[in-house]
C-alpha cells in the first residue's frame, strides 16, 4: 500500500517540478530593445533613411518585430530580433556616414582641381 502511495508522490512531485520549470521564463530583453531603438534613432539622424534605405527598413522592421515579441512575452525571439535590429541600424548609419564621406571627398577634389586651374591661369604669362 505504501509503495503505490510513494509512486503517486513521486509522480506528483515530478509534475510540480515540470510546472515550476514552465513558469520560469527568460526575462524580456528591455535593455536590448532600448539599445536597438537608440541605434535606429542615430541612424535616422545620420541620413540613413535616404542614403541606406534597405538597411534602415530592415532595422525598423526587426525593431518592430522585437517589440511585438516582447509584448507577447516571447523573450527568445525578442532578444534575437532586437540584436539584429541593432546591427542593421549600425550598418545603415555606417553606410550613411560613408556616403557623406564620399560626397565630401568628391567636393574637396573638385575644389582642389578648381584651385589648381586658377593657379595655372595666374602663373601663365600674359599674352
Amino acid at each position: 500500500m505504501f509503495k503505490g502511495l510513494t509512486n503517486i508522490k513521486c509522480a506528483t512531485l515530478g509534475a510540480l517540478a515540470m510546472a515550476a520549470a514552465a513558469c520560469v521564463t527568460t526575462p524580456i530583453p528591455n535593455a536590448q530593445i532600448a539599445v536597438a531603438k537608440s541605434s535606429v534613432q542615430r541612424a535616422e539622424q545620420s541620413g540613413a533613411p535616404e542614403l541606406a534605405p534597405v538597411q534602415m527598413a530592415a532595422a525598423r522592421d526587426k525593431l518592430a518585430r522585437a517589440e511585438k515579441a516582447a509584448a507577447d512575452h516571447d523573450a527568445g525571439p525578442a532578444t534575437a530580433l532586437a540584436e539584429q535590429a541593432n546591427v542593421d541600424a549600425q550598418l545603415a548609419e555606417a553606410t550613411a556616414q560613408e556616403q557623406h564621406s564620399r560626397k565630401a571627398a568628391t567636393e574637396f577634389d573638385a575644389s582642389l582641381q578648381a584651385l589648381r586651374q586658377e593657379t595655372l591661369r595666374s602663373t601663365q604669362p600674359n599674352q
